[in-house]
């Protein structure tokens, strides 16, 4: 657990971190916010102001960013967006979605068990249940929203679930809103989790991830199965990084391990590799009418918006169709890798299009990220807490639409300012 501050002074801003405000010391809930803000004050100044800066373009290969320092960046190389295969400004997209405005106009204005439920909504999980080979989909508003719904929609009290230590938020508070017994096991670590579900008596769930957001590796699926099958457990897959970008066909992780049919949960998102906005869950029929009853966060929310779940459609059936989308990401995500090893970045385990460009240090990353965006990249800094401490890191996303040239040019340009 960690302390909350009671100093008068503060030192350098990065010897605190978010974890030192979660506390407050007094009896009054707003008693935390005056002294997280004189850090934050001098936080803010200190590098993370480099957050929450607003693009004043779409999220392509190059973006256009007003600071929150005053300063307009344009044509960054962009690096750090989850558009894999480009398609978040696809015109085949675009105009999905225009038509749908123009048909629907902009919102469900509804929940989806009483007047949020369109055609557009039934015919996008249809069609991302037969991109899956599963029986039955159904959709929620945000892929945070899938996990924590499709978690404790299905878990209780007296249950247990056995988490990844890496898991996303959303998988973790999932577990937590479950009020199910919450069990962490090693990283990709099968022997852990068969040393800690051993014996455990009742309903389990096993969550992996496909590929892990904040590392770029995949999960040890085959291992991890054969100790959940082995003891009785229901599994479940995340593949919001994975779905749509990996396997033969592009239907995940699972496909790459000729083992689609043995998870029992998949869920995944469209704000990646589709472009959109949006969660899915795919698994038998029987499950999703159950979770449409009992998963809260889709139960008790406004359904997506048409416009967005028909340009999330669009973007389905093109790839489908374009299948060398897929081809040139991982052409690109080789030759990135190749070359930034070969200037000696260290990139860690990645073997995805997600690349940690490790740093380590906290008080270094928001400097490294100021540096390459003055030479024309916009590539993030991730600390504390979504990833450990001391494990700081610039997170770098590799798009089918990036060229030759500008993947190049952030070999270089990175290694030489890390180098520095």
């Amino acid at each position: 657990m960690q302390t909350h501050v009671q100093v008068n002074e503060f030192h350098p801003f990065t010897n605190y971190d978010f974890s030192n405000f979660y506390f407050g010391s007094g009896d009054d809930p707003f008693d935390i916010i005056h002294t997280y803000n004189r850090w934050w004050e001098k936080a803010y100044k200190g590098g993370y102001h480099i957050y929450r800066e607003p693009f004043t373009s779409g999220p392509g290969t190059t973006v256009s960013i007003r600071t929150n320092m005053g300063k307009d960046h344009h044509d960054l190389l962009n690096l750090s967006s989850y558009n894999y295969l480009g398609m978040a400004g696809s015109p085949v997209v675009k105009e999905a979605a225009i038509k749908a405005l123009e048909k629907y106009g902009l919102g469900a204005s509804g929940g989806p068990n009483l007047s949020g439920m369109f055609d557009i909504h039934r015919e996008l999980e249809a069609a991302i249940a037969a991109f899956k080979q599963k029986e039955a989909c159904t959709t929620f508003n945000s892929g945070y929203a899938a996990n924590i719904g499709i978690i404790s929609g299905i878990m209780r009290s007296g249950d247990t679930i056995f988490l990844d230590q890496f898991s996303h938020a959303s998988i973790i508070d999932g577990a937590i809103l479950s009020k199910a017994k919450t069990v962490f096991f090693r990283h990709n670590n099968a022997a852990d989790l068969e040393r800690k579900i051993a014996g455990v008596g009742g309903r389990k769930l096993v969550v992996v991830e496909g590929v892990y957001s904040m590392d770029g590796d995949y999960c040890n699926l085959p291992e991890i199965l054969e100790v959940a099958k082995k003891h009785g457990a229901r599994t479940m897959i995340d593949e919001a990084h994975s779905a749509f970008v990996c396997g033969e066909n592009g239907r995940g992780v699972v496909e790459h391990f000729g083992l689609e049919d043995e998870v029992d949960i998949h869920m995944g998102t469209f704000s990646k590799a589709l472009g959109g906005i949006g969660g899915y869950v795919c698994c038998d029929e029987g499950l999703i009418q159950y979770l449409e009853a009992f998963a809260r966060s889709r139960f008790f929310s406004c359904t997506l918006p048409p416009a967005v779940s028909a340009g999330v459609l669009a973007s389905l059936r093109h790839i489908e169709a374009h299948p060398e989308l897929r081809w040139q990401l991982w052409k690109n995500v080789a030759y990135l890798q190749k070359r930034l090893r070969e200037e000696g970045v260290d990139i860690g385990n990645s073997v995805s299009q997600v690349m940690p460009v490790m740093v380590y240090e906290d008080a270094s990353v928001f400097g490294i990220a100021q540096e390459l965006r003055e030479n024309g990249i916009f590539l993030q800094p991730v600390t504390y807490p979504a990833v450990s401490k001391g494990k700081a890191r610039l997170r770098l996303s590799v798009s089918a639409a990036h060229t030759t040239e500008q993947l190049e040019y952030a070999a270089q340009t990175i290694s030489s300012i890390l180098k520095k």
